[in-house]
C-alpha cells in the first residue's frame, strides 16, 4: 500500500520530528510512504480568518497537489477536518467537485487510518510514563475522533492513560481566536492544564499540535511540571532495534 503524506503548516515550521516520526510509524505499519514536496497549506488559517478567497486558492492548490493519491494522512484532525468539512463549502459544483469529493473520502488522520483503515492498534513502542489525552475541538466534534488514539495508547509499553475531567473541553487555542482573545485563552489554557495535573500525568497527549503548542506555552509561563507530546512522538518511542 502507498500513502501520501500531508505535513500541517504547524508540524513542518515548528515540529518538524513530528512529520518525520509519522513516516517512521507508516513505515513500521507495513506502508510505503510518498511526500510531494510542493504541497504547502490546506487554508485553514485563512479561511478561519475570514479570507475565504485567499482560502479557496490554497484549496485548489492542495486538490491538485494530491489529486492522484489514494489515501492521504496527515498528523493533524484539524487541517483533515478542514478538509472534509470546509471544502464542500467552497468547492461544490465547482470545476474541481468532483476531485474534492474524491479527497474527503480519501484523507486521514494518522490514528484513524491506522485503527480503522489498515487495522493495526500496537505498534510495538515503548513509552514509561503517565499521561492523560486533551480531545481537540477538531478531532473531536469536526472529524469525529474519540477512542483511535487512546486505543493505540493501550497497547504502548509502560504508558499510564489517566483521564482527566472534562478532557473534551476547549483547550482555548482555536486558531486565531487566541490572539484576539488573549485573556480569554490563557483561562481556558489555565483551567486544561489545572485539570491534567491533577491525573498526576507526566504529559499531555493529543492528535493536534496547535493545541499542544498552546498548552505548552503556558505551562512554560508557569514553569509547571508537566509537559505536552504529540500522539505520533509516542508512538515512534522505544522501538527495540
Amino acid at each position: 500500500m502507498v500513502v501520501d503524506i500531508f505535513i500541517p503548516c504547524f508540524i513542518d515550521q515548528l515540529y518538524p520530528e513530528t512529520g518525520y516520526n509519522m513516516v517512521k510509524v507508516l513505515e513500521k505499519a507495513g506502508v510505503d510512504v510518498r511526500y510531494n514536496k510542493n504541497q504547502t497549506c490546506c487554508g485553514q488559517i485563512a479561511y478561519n480568518s475570514g479570507f475565504w478567497d485567499h482560502a479557496k486558492s490554497m484549496g485548489e492548490k492542495f486538490i491538485r497537489d494530491f489529486i492522484d493519491c489514494k489515501y492521504v494522512v496527515a498528523p493533524s484532525a484539524s487541517c483533515v477536518g478542514m478538509v472534509r468539512n470546509y471544502y464542500d463549502e467552497m468547492f461544490y459544483n465547482s470545476a474541481l467537485h468532483n476531485e474534492y469529493r474524491l479527497l474527503k473520502k480519501n484523507i486521514f488522520e494518522l490514528s484513524d487510518f491506522l485503527v480503522n483503515v489498515i487495522k493495526v492498534r500496537d505498534i510495538g513502542a515503548t513509552f514509561n510514563h503517565k499521561v492523560t489525552f486533551h480531545d481537540s475541538c477538531a478531532g473531536l466534534r469536526e472529524y469525529g475522533l474519540k477512542d483511535e488514539a487512546r486505543q493505540l495508547l493501550a497497547n504502548v509499553r509502560g504508558l499510564t492513560l489517566v483521564e482527566m475531567e472534562e478532557t473534551t473541553t476547549c483547550c482555548g487555542f482555536g486558531g486565531t481566536f487566541s490572539v484576539k482573545h488573549e485573556a480569554i485563552s490563557v483561562a481556558m489554557a489555565e483551567f486544561k492544564v489545572n485539570r491534567a495535573m491533577q491525573t498526576g500525568a507526566d504529559y499531555i497527549v493529543s492528535t493536534d499540535s496547535s493545541c499542544l503548542m498552546h498548552l505548552d506555552a503556558y505551562i512554560k509561563k508557569q514553569n509547571l511540571p508537566i509537559k505536552t507530546i504529540h500522539l505520533v512522538d509516542i508512538l515512534a518511542s522505544g522501538w527495540s532495534e
